[in-house]
C-alpha cells in the first residue's frame, strides 16, 4: 500500500454481491473475496476501522423474484439468506490472511452468526476486528443500501464506501448500456435524490443526507480501489452534504 495515511478513521464498506462474482455469471469468486480480503487486511494495519454490508444479488435479487410472482416479503427474506452464505464466504477469507473477524446477522442465525447489538460491534471495531453485518436491515422491502447507510451511522463511520460491480461511480444514466453517460467526481445527497439516480435506492441517499454521513461510490475491481478511497485518492464519486465545503 501507499505511504499515505488513511484519511478515515472508522468505515463502513458496502460490498454488492455482484460485485464478488466477479467474471463469473453466478456465485463467488475466491480470487475476488482473496484481493478483497487483503485490502482489508493492509487497511487495519493502518488502524483503520473496518465494517462490512455485504449484499447478495450473486445469489439471489428479491425484486426479481418479485417481478416472477413471489411474495415480496418472502423473496426479501430469502434475500438475507444470501447475504449470510456471502459474509461467512469473506469472514473464512478474513480470517485465512489473520484478520479477526465477526459476523452479527439481524436475523437470528446462533449456529453461524452473532445476534446484531450494536454496542457490541463498536466495541469489536474497538478492538481491530473486522465486523461484517449480515441479513441486510432484518426487514423486508428494505435494500442492503439502506442497511449499510443505517449500519454506518449508527456505528459512527466517518464515510459510507460503495464498492460496485464493474460500475466506476455514479452517472447521470447506466453506463452499461448508455455509453454516452456522463459521470459525477461529485455531487450532493440532495441532486443524487432530485435525479434518481439508480446506484444506491433513496432510503440510503435520505439517511446519508440527513446524517451528513459521505458517500464514496466506486468499483471494486479497480486496483486496490479500497485502499485508495480510505487514503482520500480520488476514486470514483464523492458523494456530500451540501452544507460542507
Amino acid at each position: 500500500m501507499a505511504a499515505k495515511k488513511p484519511k478515515y478513521e472508522r468505515v463502513l464498506l458496502k460490498l454488492s454481491g455482484e460485485a464478488l462474482m466477479g467474471k463469473k455469471r453466478f456465485g463467488i469468486d475466491r480470487s475476488v473475496l482473496t484481493r478483497v480480503a487483503q485490502q482489508i487486511k493492509q487497511i487495519i494495519e493502518q488502524g483503520v476501522e473496518v465494517a462490512i454490508v455485504v449484499g447478495g444479488g450473486n445469489f439471489w435479487r428479491g425484486t426479481g423474484s418479485e417481478a416472477k410472482g413471489m411474495d415480496r416479503a418472502t423473496a426479501d427474506y430469502a434475500g438475507m439468506l444470501a447475504t449470510v452464505l456471502n459474509a461467512l464466504a469473506l469472514q473464512d477469507s478474513l480470517e485465512n490472511k489473520g484478520v479477526t473477524t465477526r459476523t452479527q446477522s439481524a436475523i437470528t442465525m446462533h449456529a453461524v452468526a452473532e445476534p446484531y447489538i450494536r454496542r457490541r460491534a463498536i466495541r469489536h471495531l474497538e478492538k481491530k476486528r473486522v465486523v461484517i453485518f449480515a441479513g441486510g436491515t432484518g426487514n423486508p422491502y428494505m435494500t442492503t443500501d439502506t442497511a449499510a447507510a443505517l449500519r454506518a451511522i449508527e456505528i459512527g463511520a466517518d464515510v459510507l464506501l460503495v464498492a460496485k460491480n464493474k460500475v466506476d461511480g455514479v452517472y447521470d444514466s447506466d453506463p452499461l448500456s448508455n455509453p454516452r453517460a456522463k459521470k459525477f467526481d461529485r455531487l450532493t445527497h440532495r441532486v443524487a435524490l432530485k435525479l434518481q439516480l439508480q446506484v444506491m435506492d433513496s432510503t440510503a441517499f435520505s439517511l446519508c443526507h440527513d446524517n451528513k454521513l459521505p458517500i464514496i461510490i466506486f468499483d471494486l475491481q479497480g486496483k486496490q480501489s479500497i485502499e485508495r478511497a480510505i487514503c482520500g485518492e480520488h476514486v470514483g464519486t464523492f458523494v456530500t452534504n451540501e452544507e460542507e465545503k
